[in-house]
């Protein structure tokens, strides 16, 4: 019997998934990292799952799924997907195959695409990453999380798990292209109890006391300096950060 249509593209993807992980991308980044991964039971083999992180370098995306053992679901420029020739043919097959949603981050309304986006993918089952900061950090500092974490939480019923990364910015510094050599551990803790906060709070303060409850928990995993105050804020009164 033969598969067709969308049982077979998903052998395909699942085969490209495994070719990544196991082959071209796990094997020389577990090498170059030496990645060590902490709380992995705390991970939910299936289901709905938000794994919320201190975000320091562009390769989180690509170490948190290979800690986790899932397929974690990440927010990406749109323009990894409009390369041609070889190369952007290259980008582009590894951002699909490792799940990267694109937005175009020119669009006014991204910000509330990226969570509609992001509750599809939750629906459906499955794991998505998300940075609470909003965007990299300026300066190793961990800074006050936006609340769209606690809306999509909130929306689905999915599974909240803070997430640390620690180490990820000497492997790879900002505004570098290359990976240098360095140790990165990925931290997984206990799920933060949302029920237990929506018995407490209502609208607004729901949703802050749920993202605050998620920063506290990564600020523990991680052990950085916590700042208070928005990173998109910091870089935007210190344009050189």
């Amino acid at each position: 019997m033969r598969l067709r249509g969308d049982a077979l593209a998903a052998l395909e993807d699942k085969a490209s998934r495994a070719v990544m992980r196991h082959v071209l991308i796990g094997p020389p980044l577990r090498l170059l990292t030496g990645l060590r991964v902490e709380g992995r039971s705390n991970v939910p083999r299936d289901g709905a799952l938000i794994v919320a992180s201190n975000h320091l370098s562009f390769i989180d995306s690509i170490v948190i799924p290979l800690a986790s053992g899932r397929q974690v679901h990440f927010l990406g420029k749109a323009e990894y997907f409009q390369g041609t020739g070889l190369r952007g043919g290259a980008v582009r097959w590894f951002h699909s195959t490792a799940g990267t949603i694109p937005v175009d981050r020119s669009d006014p309304r991204a910000a509330m695409k990226s969570l509609e986006l992001g509750e599809e993918i939750l629906r459906s089952g499955e794991a998505f990453g998300v940075y609470p900061e909003g965007t990299r950090s300026p300066d190793g500092r961990l800074h006050r999380g936006r609340t769209g974490v606690a809306r999509m939480a909130l929306n689905t019923g999915a599974v909240l798990l803070p997430c640390a990364v620690i180490g990820t910015d000497k492997v790879q510094p900002a505004g570098s292209n290359g990976f240098r050599p360095g140790k990165v551990t990925v931290r997984f803790g206990q799920p933060i109890d949302v029920a237990g906060l929506s018995s407490q709070f209502q609208k607004a303060a729901l949703l802050r006391a749920v993202t605050d409850a998620t920063m506290d928990a990564i600020g523990e995993l991680s052990g950085q300096e916590r700042s208070g105050v928005y990173a998109s804020d910091l870089k935007a009164a210190s344009p050189s950060a």
